[in-house]
């Protein structure tokens, strides 16, 4: 166990409001990092929170900052002002950037009071790079995490970080959160259905900037899936500023009777949605690694998604699901016919609890630390 008494400031832009991938992975990083190093002292500056509950999970020595009680133009030069004075009173700490966003800031503050900093690599915001900014900070950034195997090859690829290396950290999640259970009856109720009725499920955001989700080829897929199953319905879990095309689509493509779209979805009933359906399908373009097909297989569920990108590895490159090119609706619409049929060749889609049990082996908590742990091992903070 790592005894220093190192000091660590994690940047983000917030953890206890909106969950999103880089929040929730950032709060498993932190729990995990407390764990590895416990006699460290802990800065979080949160650009978005006004403040954190007082029943926070973290080590009694972790001090927060929140700038979201103020103006946004506000929020940055705060953030950043704290940032300065944290590295002039401690030049031995490390700035941990949970979104590459923060990273030029560090760039400068380790040129002027030799200050480490590491970026958390996640996906869309590390690809097609263009800030000469970022791409420095980049290259000269003490570690570099990776959230999954994509992400790493193409941000070694894009920024050309050979010298430089991208260590994988996958995202994990709570197997706690997410259990293997029966279709729930008030859901079934609740959006008149059946529990013989096949179900597709996706959960995702909803905006106009999340078109890549790929929640706009099932809707396309559903006319020849319902040639086969007539009463197949869709359920589109999520919210966002791109509902009313969505919805503008169901009516065009006549699946009025085929689709829900129920909104935003709270953390209770998350699971119970995931239960509701017969396969979970997202068939992304632009994941950096999706901690709800994780979700869905805890639950048991078969899982399509998209073949080129960041889904690949918590499907592990098809051994726990089924990996389709996502810009082909056809492609996508047999195979979640087979799966809904029950021929899809790979057999552990119906086996709920070696779903479950493979999931998290490779992706639970523990297994997050162990890797957290190793690459503290390997690339230890020298004070």
């Amino acid at each position: 166990m790592i005894t220093s008494q190192h000091q660590y400031t994690l940047l983000a832009p917030n953890i206890f409001g909106f969950k999103g991938g880089i929040q929730t992975y950032t709060t498993f990083f932190l729990q995990g990092l407390q764990l590895i190093d416990p006699q460290a002292k802990y800065q979080v500056l949160l650009k978005y929170d006004r403040s954190c509950p007082e029943n926070h999970q973290f080590l009694p020595q972790t001090e927060f900052h929140g700038f979201g009680r103020f103006p946004r133009w506000l929020q940055s030069c705060l953030m950043t002002f704290t940032m300065v004075q944290l590295a002039i009173e401690n030049p031995s700490l490390t700035f941990i950037c949970t979104h590459v966003n923060y990273s030029w800031i560090c760039y400068y503050l380790k040129r002027l009071f030799k200050v480490r900093y590491w970026v958390i690599a996640h996906g869309l915001e590390v690809w097609d790079l263009k800030s000469v900014q970022l791409q420095k900070a980049l290259h000269n950034a003490d570690k570099i995490i990776a959230v999954s195997n994509y992400t790493r090859d193409r941000l070694i690829q894009e920024q050309n970080l050979d010298f430089k290396p991208v260590i994988v950290v996958p995202n994990t999640f709570d197997p706690t959160q997410f259990q293997i259970a029966p279709k729930p009856e008030y859901l079934l109720d609740r959006y008149n259905l059946t529990a013989k009725q096949p179900i597709i499920l996706s959960v995702t955001r909803l905006g106009k900037s999340a078109r890549y989700k790929g929640y706009d080829q099932i809707l396309q897929a559903l006319g020849l899936i319902r040639q086969s199953f007539p009463s197949i319905h869709y359920i589109l879990v999520g919210k966002g500023d791109d509902t009313p095309r969505i919805k503008d689509l169901i009516k065009h493509l006549g699946l009025e009777y085929n689709v829900t779209l129920t909104g935003f979805v709270s953390d209770q009933e998350l699971c119970d949605h995931y239960n509701l359906c017969d396969v979970f399908a997202l068939p992304s373009q632009g994941e950096g690694f999706g901690i709800v097909y994780l979700e869905a297989l805890a639950c048991g569920k078969p899982v399509l998604a998209g073949n080129q990108d960041g889904a690949v590895d918590p499907l592990l490159g098809g051994e726990l699901g089924c990996l389709v090119d996502p810009t082909d609706v056809k492609a996508i619409a047999l195979n979640l016919l087979q799966i809904l049929q029950g021929i899809y060749p790979n057999p552990i889609l119906y086996k709920p609890q070696q779903l479950r049990k493979n999931v998290i082996k490779q992706f639970g908590i523990e297994s997050f630390q162990s890797n957290l742990r190793q690459i503290m091992n390997i690339f230890p903070v020298h004070i």
